[in-house]
């Protein structure tokens, strides 16, 4: 079983979270492998501005999610843990990295973000995300 580590952020501007539309249509939450060295804070922070183009600032951490799927290029099961931060940014300007597969990148109202993401445990996070910037202010 293979080992991997990610880390995104729940960007907020306003009353607004960034998603990102892949290819296919899925709309999911900025993130990405940790690169060598790197922890999880700053791996998160890089996947929001390489994906969106987004200079976020980290509010909090939120927690990770756990998961495992089927690398069928390598035929076996990676277990995949993610680590969420919920960061703001002081624009709504975005841009879609498409080298990535992403066709487009916005801001979206909290409410209506919880259900055009495509999975289920990035519906959880932006709601802990949301509730955690109430509980600070």
């Amino acid at each position: 079983m293979m080992i991997e580590i990610s880390s995104g952020g729940v960007v907020v501007f306003g009353n607004a979270v960034l998603l990102l539309k892949k290819y296919n249509g899925d709309w999911v939450l900025p993130k990405g492998r940790l690169e060598k060295g790197e922890d999880i804070k700053s791996a998160a922070l890089r996947e929001v501005l390489e994906e969106t183009g987004v200079k976020a600032v980290v509010i909090n951490y939120i927690g990770s999610v756990q998961y495992d799927y089927k690398n069928f290029k390598e035929d076996e099961i990676v277990c995949k843990t993610v680590h969420w931060y919920l960061m703001k940014s002081n624009s709504m300007d975005c841009t879609p990295l498409r080298k990535e597969g992403f066709i487009d990148a916005m801001y979206v109202h909290i409410e209506k973000a919880k259900d055009l993401v495509r999975y289920v445990d990035e519906r959880k996070v932006i709601i802990k995300g949301i509730e955690l910037m109430k509980k600070l202010g």
